[in-house]
């Protein structure tokens, strides 16, 4: 049996990053993308976000790829959203930013994650985005 123990940190944002994501529809979301996760094996182990993204903590299997995990966590998400009605015409932008999280960094992301409301009352999305492609080089 092969053991894989591989952390990815995800950070995908709307469509334009339109600032939909709502505290009436932000909540309703993330937990629908974690039970969906569930469902398909994904191992997401943290998810929160702000009204333009989402940021989740996933630990990989030896069958799963970044492209394919973000691809159905996306994917099937905004197919929810839209059929359920919470967002008109919701889609995720395409592109998603992924890095790799060493196993002493996990609890750290994890606070980073969960605290995401209180950073964006300091910072915006940009910022953020700006900050993590200097720091990762991109």
């Amino acid at each position: 049996m092969s053991w894989v123990r591989i952390w990815i940190h995800i950070v995908f944002s709307t469509k334009n990053r339109q600032q939909l994501l709502t505290d009436k529809v932000r909540y309703q979301v993330f937990e629908h993308i974690r039970k969906n996760a569930k469902e398909k094996n994904i191992w997401l182990d943290e998810i929160n976000g702000w009204i333009e993204h989402c940021h989740c903590l996933i630990r990989l299997s030896r069958e799963q790829s970044i492209s394919k995990v973000a691809q159905l966590i996306k994917g099937e998400s905004s197919f929810w959203i839209n059929k359920n009605s919470l967002i008109e015409n919701f889609l995720w932008q395409d592109d998603y930013f992924a890095v790799s999280v060493s196993e002493s960094n996990v609890e750290i992301i994890k606070n980073y994650i969960r605290k995401q409301e209180e950073h964006h009352r300091r910072n915006t999305f940009q910022e953020e985005f700006d900050e993590f492609r200097k720091k990762y080089q991109f």
